[in-house]
């Protein structure tokens, strides 16, 4: 009974694990069977490229899906409250997640890699309508999804130096995301095979 149980814990753990290579797109979808189709239907729905799509969940969440802030330590070592309720891929707030599912996608989980790209296209969308970010900006993007569409148009990030520069590392990201892909997106396409397809 206990290795059958034991077996099935396992199991849960390694749907979930990371990427091995979380820096080098090729690898990440390679690795994990169906992601790109995930971030490519999330780009044709919102126009958000996959580049960022990965940027964004790799600075979020390192691409864990159960990813939670750290908890606030009382003593220095007693584990005391988490500073929010962000879980998931895209850790995305509750309440935020909440309007996207009455939104979107009514069943969506934040520790679902389809979902939460698909959150952050939806996000970056719904920010580029707003402030007129355009949908390829990763540095300005980033801002408004860590301040929210309203807080970036009242400039709260400008004297954020260390939010500033996670958005830069963002915008690297992407851009280094983006280079890899272009070497091995045409064999990550689904094959078209038949006179009809």
């Amino acid at each position: 009974m206990v290795p059958a149980v034991l077996a099935i814990a396992v199991a849960g753990c390694s749907a979930t694990n990371p990427p091995r290579r979380i820096d080098d797109a090729c690898s990440i979808f390679r690795e994990k069977k169906g992601w790109y189709q995930d971030a490519s239907e999330a780009r044709k729905r919102w126009g958000v490229p996959i580049p960022i799509q990965l940027a964004f969940v790799r600075t979020e969440s390192s691409f864990d899906g159960d990813a939670r802030p750290p908890r606030h330590k009382i003593l220095g070592f007693i584990p005391g409250s988490r500073p929010s309720d962000a879980k998931g891929y895209a850790q995305a707030l509750e309440s935020t997640w909440g309007e996207y599912r009455k939104a979107v996608r009514g069943g969506a989980d934040r520790d679902d890699f389809a979902d939460a790209v698909d959150f952050i296209g939806w996000y970056n969308a719904r920010s580029s309508e707003i402030c007129g970010i355009p949908r390829d900006d990763a540095y300005s993007l980033y801002l408004a999804y860590h301040e929210g569409p309203m807080g970036y148009r009242r400039g709260t990030h400008r004297n954020k130096n260390w939010l500033l520069g996670t958005a830069r590392r963002v915008a690297t990201r992407a851009a280094r995301y983006d280079s890899q892909l272009s070497q091995c997106e045409a064999e990550l396409k689904p094959k078209r095979h038949g006179w009809f397809f």
